[in-house]
């Protein structure tokens, strides 16, 4: 069963940060292609939800959150089965300082 990609604000804001860092320091064709790549890296979640890898640095938390990566970013998710929906929570750089992942906004 397919199930529907729901990104939160957060995940949101956080794909035009990097859309918006790549205009202004190469050009608006590699920070589309960017974004536009990892959006559509999520699009295989719909119909294999649990490709991704469980994220350790969320273990604690109540949802099972995974992880997809397209190139140095890594999409957050968790799989809301009562919405039946993929929540998209993150974009993290993985350039960053791994332990940042915790943060919540």
């Amino acid at each position: 069963m397919e199930l529907n990609l729901f990104w939160t604000d957060f995940s949101q804001k956080e794909l035009e940060k990097i859309y918006e860092y790549y205009r202004e320091n190469a050009e608006v064709r590699v920070a589309k292609n960017l974004v536009n790549g990892i959006y559509n890296e999520t699009l295989k979640l719909k119909n294999q939800p649990r490709i991704g890898q469980e994220e350790e640095f969320l273990e604690n938390r109540k949802q099972e959150f995974r992880y997809l990566v397209y190139k140095n970013y890594k999409v957050i998710y968790w799989i809301n089965e009562k919405e039946n929906r993929i929540e998209i929570n993150d974009v993290f750089d993985t350039r960053q300082n791994p332990t940042k992942i915790k943060r919540t906004k």
